[in-house]
């Protein structure tokens, strides 16, 4: 019995050697405790949480090494494999979840809009539900700071740049001419339906690496990756008609747009000022293939085909019976996009896109023709090495073949054009020093092989978070942009165009609300000059160019605050001259406007089943040169009002009648003058104001969206 109780005690005192204490502390960046964070041997029960003062203590009988995990909400999980009897006094410090929703954001210059965007400035719904958008990516654009409002032209001016210095990408990809061509003072629109996008990210400068050939800004489109039901969408205009339909079979889908528009029965009701010889019309067709592969890999086809024809005579002051312009327009744009992920962590995105573009001219009694063929072949990869440290870098080819054939009046034709190849590499880091703290720096290499010229682009943005809702950001970076193509099918002995930006930006966040403020200069060096009143062949070209481009740029925006109400202000101050094109001297280009400010209001009157938006857009006097008075850009033009409003009512679920009108106070906007060639016999030179087309446009639709799932109605649009 004495031999059975020794063993007996023996036991027990070595199983009470062999159980080893589990302690330390847990505190945060600032050394403050950590309280409840979860502690536990990893493939083990023992663990406990840390107390009030952010220490923890527990037993284990685990012997050899284990690995000890600490974890808590918003901070990242830390973990350590050590011998067991070595885990004991330990002080860990959490670092903060880079992650996290409240994470900072490197946002200078740029504006997001989708699900996975932290903070949303434009939803991709305001494009079709602002009122002087009417339905198009541009339209809801320019609502935003940066922007300026050139109502005649209707292309995106960013920041004191030309409508050329923004590039517009379809899933990272280029498209070479993204808007619908048309007559002077006859707005354009961009070529692609809102419906087709899940995402927007429009940024006025300091960009990423991986975009280059923009000295302004790009404009990012992406395509929806996996549509959530199949629907065909019917609309009824007073100006056209469209249809729209998804299919969704196994991992495929398929969303095919159509659109055809003419303007005849508008200008039967509300005539303008030209004389129409063909109206306005166009015939538009988009359509999206998706195909997931089993490793979550993604393969996207998009591709759009558009015809437009023109024919009018537009009033002019030096043509007694007006100027004729007609155009017909053929554009075919194909893009292709494959992401996959590949060995550990490891992402590859890759894609080519493909633009043929046609216009056939007439100009008075003159002909021009014109063909560009361009390609853009991309290969990206990116690594997430830590939540802290991300990489990506990938090259790229741009190939450009544009030919022109100019025919006068009892004359032979003459041919010209050039062919361009520009080859790109970039690199890319994000660097997240701790959830309030971030840096994103990249290089970009360009060499154009027109010129036989490389270039070199530094990009750097830092982030820093102040508290919870506040985030100060910095972005520095430079930019080169070929010459466009109206310079460039006349000569080729040009260099590329640059600028450098400097942008400073604050930005403070609540649950529905948004307020931002950003300051910038942009140094513009080597821009294009010419020595006659437009770009010829007998043109003396140079880079002998210069400007500068200094303002500040102000967003708000606020949801719900008042009920079934959301609006926002944006408001732009823009400080800018060049030394470009024809120009004598520096001066304020006639394109911008020192002061743009947009207002846009919707509100949902549950009563009547509508929703009423109001857009009110104003942009300060723009430069214009008047003959009788000595100076170069020596006068402005009155400033610009616009008020737009929309209704839209819900019939039921599924149907919607729309009505917009824009400007609908019909204010007499002037965008400039044209001037008498030659002088009266008092040697004045007599004007004529450049008007809009009609002083007022007034639309009506009928949207019906078809689809076996009711409960996914046109609600969800307004």
């Amino acid at each position: 019995m004495k031999r059975i109780l020794f063993i007996f005690f023996i036991l027990s005192q070595l199983n009470v050697f062999s159980q080893f204490k589990i302690s330390g502390k847990v505190v945060d960046s600032n050394k403050k405790p950590i309280v409840g964070a979860n502690v536990y041997l990893d493939g083990t029960y023992d663990g406990t949480s840390t107390n009030e003062k952010g220490e923890f203590l527990f037993t284990t009988e685990e012997t050899g090494h284990q690995t000890i995990v600490i974890s808590y909400v918003s901070f990242e999980t830390f973990i350590k494999t050590e011998d067991v009897k070595k885990l004991n006094n330990l002080v860990v410090k959490l670092r903060d979840d880079v992650n996290t929703l409240d994470a900072v954001t490197i946002n200078a210059g740029t504006f997001k809009t989708g699900e996975k965007a932290k903070v949303t400035v434009l939803k991709p719904l305001d494009i079709v539900t602002t009122a002087s958008a009417v339905g198009d990516v541009l339209g809801a654009l320019q609502t935003l700071p940066g922007t300026s409002t050139v109502a005649e032209d209707g292309r995106l001016f960013v920041r004191g740049g030309q409508a050329e210095e923004t590039q517009i990408f379809i899933d990272g990809l280029r498209v070479f001419t993204p808007y619908t061509p048309s007559a002077n003072n006859v707005p354009t629109r961009g070529r692609y339906s809102p419906f087709l996008f899940k995402g927007i990210t429009f940024s006025t400068g300091g960009y990423s690496a991986e975009y280059g050939q923009a000295l302004s800004s790009v404009l990012v489109l992406n395509t929806i990756d996996k549509p959530d039901q199949e629907k065909t969408d019917v609309s009824i205009m007073t100006v056209g008609a469209g249809v729209g339909n998804t299919q969704i079979w196994g991992k495929n889908s398929l969303s095919i747009n159509t659109s055809y528009v003419n303007l005849q029965p508008y200008l039967e009701l509300f005539p303008d000022r030209n004389t129409w010889l063909s109206p306005f019309q166009s015939f538009s067709g988009e359509a999206v293939y998706r195909h997931t592969f089993k490793d979550d890999s993604m393969l996207k086809v998009y591709g759009a085909f558009s015809y437009t024809d023109i024919d009018l005579i537009q009033e002019d002051i030096n043509y007694v019976d007006g100027f004729r312009f007609g155009l017909e327009n053929r554009n075919l744009y194909i893009n292709t996009s494959y992401k996959n992920k590949i060995g550990n962590k490891w992402k590859i995105e890759t894609g080519i896109s493909f633009t043929n573009d046609n216009s056939n001219m007439k100009i008075e009694n003159d002909k021009i023709s014109n063909s560009e063929n361009s390609a853009h072949f991309k290969v990206k990869l990116k690594k997430l090495f830590s939540s802290r440290f991300r990489l990506s870098f990938g090259s790229e080819t741009f190939i450009t073949k544009f030919i022109e054939s100019y025919t006068a009046v009892n004359s032979n034709s003459i041919n010209y054009g050039f062919n361009n190849n520009i080859f790109a590499t970039f690199i890319e880091t994000d660097i997240f020093f701790s959830k309030n703290l971030a840096a994103q720096i990249g290089f970009r290499g360009e060499h154009s092989s027109i010129f036989n010229e490389f270039t070199f682009s530094p990009r750097i943005s830092l982030a820093y978070k102040a508290n919870k809702n506040a985030q100060f950001s910095l972005a520095y970076g430079q930019f080169y942009q070929n010459p466009i193509n109206n310079y460039l099918k006349f000569n080729q002995d040009l260099n590329s165009e640059n600028t450098t930006h400097f942008i400073a930006n604050f930005q403070h966040t609540k649950q529905n609300q948004i307020f931002r403020i950003e300051a910038y200069y942009k140094n513009y060096k080597d821009l294009v000059k010419f020595d006659s009143q437009m770009a010829n062949f007998n043109s003396n070209f140079s880079n002998d160019g210069f400007g500068y481009a200094k303002g500040i740029d102000i967003f708000w925006r606020q949801n719900q605050k008042i009920k079934n109400t959301d609006y926002w202000i944006s408001y732009s101050y823009l400080d800018t001259e060049r030394d470009f094109r024809n120009y004598p001297t520096a001066a304020t280009p006639n394109f911008v406007s020192t002061h743009n400010l947009s207002i846009v209001g919707k509100h949902w009157v549950e009563k009547w089943k509508s929703q009423i938006g109001l857009a009110y857009n104003f942009a300060s006097g723009r430069t214009y040169t008047n003959p009788n008075e000595t100076g170069f850009l020596n006068n402005t033009t009155k400033n610009y009002n616009s008020v737009s409003l929309n209704w839209a009512y819900l019939i039921d679920q599924q149907k919607i009648l729309y009505f917009s009108v824009n400007n609908a106070l019909g204010t007499r906007n002037v965008f400039g003058y044209n001037y008498k060639n030659t002088p009266d016999m008092n040697g004045n030179f007599d004007r004529q104001a450049i008007l809009p087309n009609a002083d007022s446009f007034f639309f009506i639709g009928f949207f019906w969206t078809i689809s076996d799932d009711k409960k996914s109605n046109q609600l969800d649009n307004l």
